[in-house]
Parts: structure tokens; sequence; C-alpha cells
């Protein structure tokens, strides 16, 4: 019987084991691979001019990067991690831009998000892998060098890494190069996105959380409310007690503003739907502008894993 059971327990385990959450990825050529080749678009951030990727002329204008993305699709797929198709991911991004372009606040500014920001929000994956690839030519034989990276979609954070260079053909179409100059690096590099997403799993995503003030604002975050503490240690117990395990920093913490990092979230909410920073602070927002509070404040959301409530005003 004691066999049995230890038998039962192994089976049990390994079943548990292979029904292990995969976390959502998007495979997109990377910054440096667009830049390469020409593939950028200027967007005026806050007054500053930035250049990113511009994926869709990209796909648009080179056959070979819907090829070689398909080609690492498939790799990952064939290891059970689920994937965002890129270009539906980008067709969404475009119907939301419409609506955006039409959107202001009721003070009568415009909505202000990076491309790549607005891109991670359409596909909503949890990592994103870029890739970069550079076709070597020896006399008539092409070869592959390959660099992936796995970010956080989250806080940019690299995860996992994988580079190398393919052996030398003398006919290989470039996808096939590169699945050969990838494969042996590819197990350990879904090992490590699925060990980084594990810890996700258990302790939280991180996210970072800013509290403003409008200037017009006649309170404060050291004001009183109810014969309560001070508004910002009201705000820093709830952030205490709304994240994973009660994990987060305390970066910052004046009068006028906070600043919270390495804020561990859920990774779903009840209804099994991924919670990203403005579905996590808008319990807080809703908190802060009920009694005994009674604060308006505004939510503004930059990516998946940055948000901020500016108080004293919609």
């Amino acid at each position: 019987m004691k066999f049995i059971f230890t038998c039962l327990t192994l089976f049990i385990a390994c079943v548990v084991s292979g029904q292990a959450k995969k976390p959502t990825l998007m495979v997109v050529p990377s910054d440096a691979w667009c830049i390469q080749h020409g593939y950028v678009q200027s967007f005026d951030d806050q007054g500053t001019e930035v250049e990113v990727p511009d994926y869709k002329r990209a796909f648009q204008n080179n056959p070979e990067v819907l090829q070689v993305i398909s080609q690492i699709n498939g790799m990952m797929a064939e290891r059970g991690f689920p994937l965002k198709n890129m270009e539906s991911a980008i067709k969404t991004l475009q119907s939301n831009s419409a609506e955006d372009m039409l959107r202001q606040s009721k003070s009568g500014g415009g909505i202000i998000e990076s491309p790549i920001d607005a891109l991670k929000k359409a596909a909503k994956a949890d990592i994103i892998i870029q890739l970069t690839w550079t076709i070597n030519n020896v006399g008539p034989k092409k070869s592959v060098n390959f660099n992936l990276q796995g970010l956080d979609a989250y806080t940019d954070k690299q995860i996992a890494t994988a580079t190398g260079t393919g052996a030398p053909s003398f006919s290989a179409a470039v996808p096939v190069l590169l699945s050969e100059a990838v494969i042996s690096h590819m197990d350990n590099f879904t090992s490590s996105l699925q060990d980084y997403f594990d810890d996700m799993f258990e302790n939280g995503r991180e996210i970072i959380v800013r509290i403003q003030t409008w200037d017009n604002w006649e309170g404060d975050l050291e004001q009183n409310y109810g014969g309560g503490d001070e508004l910002g240690y009201v705000i820093e117990s709830w952030i205490r007690d709304h994240s994973v395990k009660g994990r987060f920093n305390t970066t910052d913490f004046t009068e006028n503003m906070m600043l919270f990092e390495q804020v561990r979230i859920p990774l779903f909410d009840a209804s099994n739907h991924a919670i990203d920073a403005r579905r996590y602070l808008r319990d807080l927002s809703r908190y802060l502008s009920a009694a005994p509070f009674n604060i308006p404040n505004k939510l503004v959301m930059k990516g998946l894993g940055r948000a901020t409530i500016i108080l004293g005003s919609k």
C-alpha cells in the first residue's frame, strides 16, 4: 500500500507539473534590427522626440520579418508556450489609435503613450521576445548570427537570453538557417522564461506606482482625514495590504508625491483576467474617491507596468 501511495503521489505531481500555466509570449524584431534597416518612426514624448521601431512598415516592406518570426513562433509553440500574433496586435493597435486621436481629457489634454507601450497593451503578452538576426555571406555560403532576448512586458527587465551563430550553408533560406542556429539554445531559453514566470505566479509581478497632486489642489499627502493617519501613510498601508505578500518599496515620499517600486501584484483577478497596473490601482482610486477622503483623482497609465494617481481633480 505504501508503494502504491508513493506512485500515486508521484503521478499526481507529474500531472500538476504538466499543467503548470505558461507565460504568453510575443516575438518582435529588436529595436537594433529595426533601426539598422530603417524601420523607425518618431513621436513626441512630452517635448522630447523619440525614435521607436516601426513594426507595421517592417512587416509590409520586408517579407523576411514574417518568415523569421513565424519560425520562432513555431519553435515556441512546440514547447507549449502560447503566442500572441504580432500582426493581429498591430491591427488592434491601429483601431485603438484611431479612437485615441479623438479622445481628450476634460482639461483638453491628449493621451501620451509610446507606440511600443501601445503595442504591449494591444498584445497583452507576459513576455516580449526581441529577435535580432544578421546574415553573414562568405563566398557562396550563408550563415546567421542571432540574439534572442526575453523581456518582462511590464518592467522591460531582461529575463532570458540566447545568442549564437549557425553553421554555413550553400542554399538554405534565412528562416531555416535561423531555426538551425537557434534549436540547440531553445530549451535553456524557454526554461529561463518559465522559471521567471513561475516566480511571478507565486510572488506576483512587479509594477511601479506613482502618487502625485495637481498644483491647484488645496490638500496634500500630510493631511489627516477623519482623525486617522496622514493621507500618505493611508496610501502606503493600502499598497502593503493589496500587494502579494506585502512586497513593495517606498522609494520616495514627500507632501506632494510618492513613488512605490517593485510593487508585487497578482497576475490574475478572481475571474482569471490578467491584472495590469491600471486595473490594480483602480480600486485605490475608488477608495480615495469615497468617504472619508472624498478626493477626486485621475488614474493615468503608462505601459502595462506603470500607473499614476493624480490627486485633486479628474
